[in-house]
């Protein structure tokens, strides 16, 4: 054994020992980190996406309220803010815009604004749906934050 006088080989050993210790925990803690980094940006898509929804669906929410408002009052639809306002607004309406008319209704208005109601409720809840959705495709449980 070529050693110096003063080392014990036994000491080299456990020196090394300790040194690959050291690495293997570098190692790992390196590993936790880019799996904490991973699910962070996970966790930032899901969370745009969550975002989105919100904003679409609240967006369409506040339009159909202002489309009853609108009707409700009774709005001259020759207005240029009435007539934006319905136009927009009837692509999401027209699917619910003849749930409730019964051809012997005289007062067409409160069967129209049943229909926003019924239109405003659906959105809301396919809204919910989506996020309830994206909740369990992220893994989240929304009752034990």
């Amino acid at each position: 054994m070529n050693q110096p006088p003063d080392q014990n080989p036994y000491e080299q050993s456990e020196r090394e020992r300790r040194q690959n210790e050291m690495r293997e925990l570098e190692s790992l803690r390196l590993r936790q980190e880019r799996d904490r980094l991973q699910a962070a940006k996970r966790n930032q898509v899901f969370q745009w996406i969550r975002n989105t929804i919100i904003l679409l669906v609240g967006s369409l929410e506040i339009l159909l309220v202002l489309r009853l408002f609108l009707r409700l009052t009774r709005a001259n639809p020759e207005n240029f803010f009435a007539r934006f306002i319905f136009r927009l607004s009837d692509p999401f309406f027209a699917p619910f815009s003849t749930l409730f008319v019964r051809p012997a209704d005289a007062d067409n208005l409160r069967v129209l604004g049943l229909n926003l109601v019924f239109a405003m409720i659906m959105y809301a809840l396919l809204g919910t749906l989506a996020i309830a959705l994206l909740n369990y495709f992220q893994g989240r449980n929304p009752y034990g934050r």
